[in-house]
Protein backbone atom coordinates (compact mmCIF):
# COMPACT_ATOMS: atom_id res chain seq x y z
CA UNK A 1 0.00 0.00 0.00
CA UNK A 2 1.22 3.26 -1.29
CA UNK A 3 1.41 4.80 2.62
CA UNK A 4 3.85 2.52 3.80
CA UNK A 5 5.79 4.50 1.06
CA UNK A 6 5.73 7.57 2.84
CA UNK A 7 9.18 9.39 3.79
CA UNK A 8 9.13 9.68 7.97
CA UNK A 9 10.54 12.48 10.21
CA UNK A 10 14.10 10.60 10.79
CA UNK A 11 14.90 11.50 14.18
CA UNK A 12 11.01 10.93 15.43
CA UNK A 13 11.33 7.73 13.67
CA UNK A 14 14.01 6.64 15.21
CA UNK A 15 12.72 6.78 18.53
CA UNK A 16 9.66 5.28 17.99
CA UNK A 17 11.45 2.40 16.35
CA UNK A 18 13.59 1.79 19.45
CA UNK A 19 10.26 2.88 21.82
CA UNK A 20 8.24 -0.38 20.37
CA UNK A 21 11.24 -2.30 19.61
CA UNK A 22 10.24 -4.97 22.45
CA UNK A 23 6.57 -5.15 21.59
CA UNK A 24 7.68 -6.17 17.67
CA UNK A 25 10.68 -8.19 19.23
CA UNK A 26 7.91 -10.23 21.07
CA UNK A 27 5.27 -10.18 18.84
CA UNK A 28 7.48 -11.69 15.90
CA UNK A 29 9.02 -13.99 17.51
CA UNK A 30 5.68 -15.80 18.54
CA UNK A 31 4.80 -14.79 14.76
CA UNK A 32 7.98 -16.78 13.17
CA UNK A 33 6.87 -20.02 15.45
CA UNK A 34 3.52 -19.56 14.40
CA UNK A 35 4.31 -20.08 10.64
CA UNK A 36 7.56 -22.39 11.14
CA UNK A 37 7.21 -25.37 8.32
CA UNK A 38 4.36 -23.62 7.02
CA UNK A 39 4.00 -22.47 3.08
CA UNK A 40 0.39 -20.85 3.25
CA UNK A 41 -1.77 -18.99 5.54
CA UNK A 42 -4.16 -21.97 6.79
CA UNK A 43 -6.93 -22.46 9.45
CA UNK A 44 -3.71 -22.95 11.80
CA UNK A 45 -2.22 -20.68 11.22
CA UNK A 46 -5.04 -18.11 11.84
CA UNK A 47 -5.56 -19.97 14.86
CA UNK A 48 -1.98 -19.02 15.87
CA UNK A 49 -2.09 -15.96 14.54
CA UNK A 50 -5.46 -15.25 16.67
CA UNK A 51 -3.86 -16.15 19.99
CA UNK A 52 -0.53 -14.36 19.12
CA UNK A 53 -2.95 -10.95 18.98
CA UNK A 54 -4.83 -11.45 21.65
CA UNK A 55 -1.64 -12.48 24.09
CA UNK A 56 0.12 -9.12 22.40
CA UNK A 57 -3.17 -7.50 24.25
CA UNK A 58 -4.29 -6.17 20.74
CA UNK A 59 -7.97 -7.22 22.64
CA UNK A 60 -10.15 -9.92 21.67
CA UNK A 61 -12.55 -8.24 19.50
CA UNK A 62 -10.04 -6.36 17.75
CA UNK A 63 -8.27 -9.59 16.96
CA UNK A 64 -11.21 -11.15 15.84
CA UNK A 65 -12.17 -8.24 13.12
CA UNK A 66 -8.13 -8.74 12.26
CA UNK A 67 -8.60 -12.70 11.50
CA UNK A 68 -11.98 -11.82 9.70
CA UNK A 69 -10.55 -9.19 7.37
CA UNK A 70 -7.65 -11.93 6.48
CA UNK A 71 -9.84 -14.90 6.27
CA UNK A 72 -11.39 -12.59 3.76
CA UNK A 73 -8.02 -11.94 1.28
CA UNK A 74 -7.25 -15.71 1.99
CA UNK A 75 -11.39 -16.69 0.45
CA UNK A 76 -10.61 -13.93 -2.56
CA UNK A 77 -6.91 -14.77 -3.21
CA UNK A 78 -7.17 -18.56 -2.84
CA UNK A 79 -3.64 -18.81 -1.90
CA UNK A 80 -1.83 -16.87 0.69
CA UNK A 81 1.88 -17.41 1.26
CA UNK A 82 2.74 -16.56 5.22
CA UNK A 83 5.96 -14.99 3.14
CA UNK A 84 2.74 -12.22 2.73
CA UNK A 85 1.49 -12.24 6.51
CA UNK A 86 3.52 -9.35 7.33
CA UNK A 87 2.78 -7.09 4.43
CA UNK A 88 -1.56 -8.26 5.23
CA UNK A 89 -1.15 -7.75 8.50
CA UNK A 90 0.01 -4.12 8.44
CA UNK A 91 -2.67 -3.21 6.00
CA UNK A 92 -5.05 -4.65 7.76
CA UNK A 93 -4.17 -3.11 10.96
CA UNK A 94 -3.50 0.66 9.10
CA UNK A 95 -6.80 0.36 7.70
CA UNK A 96 -8.36 -0.85 11.45
CA UNK A 97 -6.43 2.02 12.74
CA UNK A 98 -7.87 4.47 9.82
CA UNK A 99 -11.29 4.08 10.77
CA UNK A 100 -10.79 5.88 14.19
CA UNK A 101 -7.33 8.11 13.40
CA UNK A 102 -8.02 10.51 10.97
CA UNK A 103 -5.28 12.80 9.14
CA UNK A 104 -1.81 11.97 9.42
CA UNK A 105 -0.67 14.17 11.95
CA UNK A 106 3.00 15.03 12.95
CA UNK A 107 3.17 18.07 14.53
CA UNK A 108 1.54 19.07 17.98
CA UNK A 109 -1.24 21.85 16.85
CA UNK A 110 -4.29 23.14 18.17
CA UNK A 111 -7.28 24.89 15.99
CA UNK A 112 -6.80 28.49 15.49
CA UNK A 113 -10.31 28.89 15.84
CA UNK A 114 -10.56 28.36 19.58
CA UNK A 115 -8.55 30.91 21.90
CA UNK A 116 -8.01 30.00 24.60
CA UNK A 117 -7.88 26.14 23.38
CA UNK A 118 -8.73 24.20 26.92
CA UNK A 119 -7.88 20.31 27.41
CA UNK A 120 -9.20 18.55 30.46
CA UNK A 121 -6.46 15.82 31.26
CA UNK A 122 -8.07 12.88 32.58
CA UNK A 123 -6.71 9.59 33.54
CA UNK A 124 -5.69 7.10 37.27
CA UNK A 125 -2.63 8.07 39.21
CA UNK A 126 0.77 6.61 38.29
CA UNK A 127 0.06 6.25 34.15
CA UNK A 128 2.30 9.52 33.70
CA UNK A 129 -0.26 11.92 33.62
CA UNK A 130 1.59 14.86 35.00
CA UNK A 131 4.25 14.07 33.12
CA UNK A 132 2.11 13.71 29.69
CA UNK A 133 0.73 17.40 30.60
CA UNK A 134 4.20 18.97 30.95
CA UNK A 135 5.67 17.05 28.02
CA UNK A 136 2.56 18.72 26.23
CA UNK A 137 3.30 22.17 27.55
CA UNK A 138 6.81 21.87 26.36
CA UNK A 139 5.89 21.04 22.69
CA UNK A 140 2.71 23.66 22.62
CA UNK A 141 5.44 26.15 23.96
CA UNK A 142 8.15 25.29 21.42
CA UNK A 143 5.31 25.97 19.35
CA UNK A 144 5.41 29.56 19.92
CA UNK A 145 2.06 28.96 21.92
CA UNK A 146 1.09 30.65 25.41
CA UNK A 147 0.35 27.92 27.58
CA UNK A 148 -1.16 27.78 31.36
CA UNK A 149 -1.66 24.87 33.17
CA UNK A 150 -4.36 24.02 36.15
CA UNK A 151 -3.50 22.17 38.72
CA UNK A 152 -7.31 21.10 39.68
CA UNK A 153 -6.19 17.37 40.81
CA UNK A 154 -6.29 18.78 44.62
CA UNK A 155 -6.93 15.56 46.17
CA UNK A 156 -2.96 14.08 46.07
CA UNK A 157 -0.66 17.55 47.23
CA UNK A 158 1.98 15.44 45.25
CA UNK A 159 -0.35 15.88 42.69
CA UNK A 160 0.09 19.94 43.07
CA UNK A 161 3.83 19.79 43.37
CA UNK A 162 4.56 17.54 40.96
CA UNK A 163 2.68 20.33 37.88
CA UNK A 164 4.73 22.73 39.61
CA UNK A 165 7.73 21.00 38.66
CA UNK A 166 6.98 20.28 35.53
CA UNK A 167 5.51 23.95 35.33
CA UNK A 168 9.07 25.53 36.39
CA UNK A 169 10.74 23.26 34.40
CA UNK A 170 8.92 24.54 31.03
CA UNK A 171 8.48 28.04 32.26
CA UNK A 172 4.79 28.21 31.78
CA UNK A 173 2.34 29.76 34.36
CA UNK A 174 0.75 27.22 36.64
CA UNK A 175 -3.08 28.32 38.53
CA UNK A 176 -3.26 26.28 41.95
CA UNK A 177 -5.02 26.00 45.23
CA UNK A 178 -4.68 24.38 48.47
CA UNK A 179 -4.33 20.53 48.32
CA UNK A 180 -8.67 19.71 49.32
CA UNK A 181 -9.89 22.65 47.55
CA UNK A 182 -12.85 22.33 45.07
CA UNK A 183 -11.01 21.50 41.71
CA UNK A 184 -14.00 23.66 39.63
CA UNK A 185 -12.62 26.41 41.45
CA UNK A 186 -9.08 25.73 40.61
CA UNK A 187 -10.66 25.29 36.74
CA UNK A 188 -12.93 28.51 36.44
CA UNK A 189 -9.97 30.44 37.95
CA UNK A 190 -7.44 28.79 35.60
CA UNK A 191 -9.49 29.75 32.66
CA UNK A 192 -9.77 33.46 33.81
CA UNK A 193 -6.12 33.53 34.38
CA UNK A 194 -5.76 32.44 30.98
CA UNK A 195 -7.99 34.72 29.20
CA UNK A 196 -7.22 37.67 30.71
CA UNK A 197 -3.31 36.40 29.65
CA UNK A 198 -4.53 35.96 26.38
CA UNK A 199 -2.97 32.56 26.36
CA UNK A 200 -3.29 30.36 23.40
CA UNK A 201 -3.49 26.79 25.43
CA UNK A 202 -5.09 25.55 28.74
CA UNK A 203 -4.19 22.65 30.03
CA UNK A 204 -6.13 21.26 32.97
CA UNK A 205 -5.21 18.33 35.23
CA UNK A 206 -7.32 16.99 37.12
CA UNK A 207 -8.10 14.04 39.93
CA UNK A 208 -8.22 10.20 38.82
CA UNK A 209 -9.88 8.36 41.58
CA UNK A 210 -12.13 5.23 40.12
CA UNK A 211 -12.97 3.94 43.47
CA UNK A 212 -16.52 5.47 42.96
CA UNK A 213 -17.30 6.57 39.38
CA UNK A 214 -20.37 8.44 40.60
CA UNK A 215 -18.02 10.96 42.34
CA UNK A 216 -15.88 10.80 40.08
CA UNK A 217 -18.52 11.63 37.10
CA UNK A 218 -20.05 14.32 39.14
CA UNK A 219 -16.89 15.92 40.43
CA UNK A 220 -15.81 15.98 36.03
CA UNK A 221 -18.95 17.58 35.11
CA UNK A 222 -18.83 20.09 37.41
CA UNK A 223 -15.45 20.88 36.48
CA UNK A 224 -16.81 21.19 32.83
CA UNK A 225 -19.59 23.22 33.25
CA UNK A 226 -17.53 25.35 35.23
CA UNK A 227 -15.29 26.48 32.59
CA UNK A 228 -17.74 26.96 30.23
CA UNK A 229 -19.09 30.04 32.53
CA UNK A 230 -15.45 31.22 30.86
CA UNK A 231 -14.60 30.14 27.94
CA UNK A 232 -17.76 28.36 25.45
CA UNK A 233 -17.86 25.18 24.72
CA UNK A 234 -14.60 24.16 27.02
CA UNK A 235 -13.05 21.85 27.58
CA UNK A 236 -12.63 21.12 23.76
CA UNK A 237 -10.85 18.02 24.15
CA UNK A 238 -11.18 15.61 27.28
CA UNK A 239 -7.24 13.84 26.70
CA UNK A 240 -7.84 10.75 28.84
CA UNK A 241 -3.78 9.28 29.58
CA UNK A 242 -3.02 5.48 29.93
CA UNK A 243 -0.45 3.40 31.11
CA UNK A 244 0.27 1.18 27.77
CA UNK A 245 2.65 -1.16 29.85
CA UNK A 246 -0.55 -2.14 31.90
CA UNK A 247 -2.05 -3.88 29.27
CA UNK A 248 -5.48 -5.21 29.31
CA UNK A 249 -5.54 -3.08 32.81
CA UNK A 250 -5.59 0.13 30.17
CA UNK A 251 -8.83 -1.29 28.49
CA UNK A 252 -10.66 -1.52 31.54
CA UNK A 253 -9.56 1.91 32.91
CA UNK A 254 -10.76 3.47 29.49
CA UNK A 255 -14.13 1.60 29.82
CA UNK A 256 -14.57 3.07 33.07
CA UNK A 257 -13.32 6.69 32.06
CA UNK A 258 -15.43 6.81 29.12
CA UNK A 259 -18.53 5.86 31.59
CA UNK A 260 -17.72 8.57 33.40
CA UNK A 261 -16.60 11.28 30.74
CA UNK A 262 -17.45 12.33 27.52
CA UNK A 263 -13.39 11.48 26.33
CA UNK A 264 -12.76 12.80 22.82
CA UNK A 265 -9.03 11.71 22.42
CA UNK A 266 -6.07 9.32 24.03
CA UNK A 267 -2.40 9.59 25.02
CA UNK A 268 -0.61 6.18 25.17
CA UNK A 269 1.82 6.24 27.45
CA UNK A 270 5.28 4.00 28.82
CA UNK A 271 5.37 2.09 25.23
CA UNK A 272 8.81 1.96 25.60
CA UNK A 273 10.13 -0.89 27.76
CA UNK A 274 7.20 -2.86 27.60
CA UNK A 275 6.09 -5.93 25.09
CA UNK A 276 2.29 -4.51 25.47
CA UNK A 277 2.37 -2.19 22.08
CA UNK A 278 -0.67 -3.75 20.42
CA UNK A 279 -2.34 -1.69 23.42
CA UNK A 280 -2.30 0.82 20.99
CA UNK A 281 -4.34 -0.69 18.18
CA UNK A 282 -7.00 -2.59 20.21
CA UNK A 283 -7.88 0.68 22.25
CA UNK A 284 -8.46 2.87 19.27
CA UNK A 285 -10.76 0.15 17.67
CA UNK A 286 -12.89 -0.62 20.75
CA UNK A 287 -13.62 2.64 22.05
CA UNK A 288 -13.68 4.53 18.65
CA UNK A 289 -11.74 7.32 20.01
CA UNK A 290 -8.65 8.65 18.75
CA UNK A 291 -5.14 8.40 19.96
CA UNK A 292 -3.54 11.63 19.61
CA UNK A 293 -0.24 10.65 21.85
CA UNK A 294 2.06 8.27 22.62
CA UNK A 295 5.08 8.50 24.91
CA UNK A 296 8.17 6.33 23.76
CA UNK A 297 10.79 7.25 26.41
CA UNK A 298 11.61 8.84 29.78
CA UNK A 299 12.53 12.51 27.59
CA UNK A 300 10.91 15.69 27.19
CA UNK A 301 11.11 15.29 23.53
CA UNK A 302 9.88 11.67 23.69
CA UNK A 303 5.85 12.20 23.34
CA UNK A 304 4.89 12.26 19.73
CA UNK A 305 1.72 12.71 17.92
CA UNK A 306 0.50 9.51 16.99
CA UNK A 307 0.98 9.11 13.39
CA UNK A 308 -0.93 5.19 12.49
CA UNK A 309 1.50 5.05 9.57
CA UNK A 310 4.53 5.91 11.55
CA UNK A 311 3.32 3.17 13.96
CA UNK A 312 2.47 0.63 11.81
CA UNK A 313 5.81 0.76 9.86
CA UNK A 314 7.53 0.61 13.05
CA UNK A 315 5.89 -2.05 14.76
CA UNK A 316 5.90 -4.62 11.60
CA UNK A 317 9.14 -3.11 9.99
Amino acid sequence: MSFFKKIFSSDKKETLDKGLEKSKNTFFSKLNKAVAGKSKVDAEVLDNLEEILVTSDVGVNTTLKVIDRIEARVAKDKYLGTAELNQILREEIASLLSETNSGEATEFTIPNTKKPYVIMVVGVNGVGKTTTIGKLAYQFKKQGLKVVLGAADTFRAAAIDQLQVWADRVDVPMIKQEMGSDPASVAFDTLQSAVTQNADVVIIDTAGRLHNKVNLMNELTKVKRVMQKVVDNSPHDVLLVLDGSTGQNAFEQAKQFTAATEVTSLAVTKLDGTAKGGVVIGISDEFKIPVKYIGVGEGIEDLQVFNKYEFVDSFFK
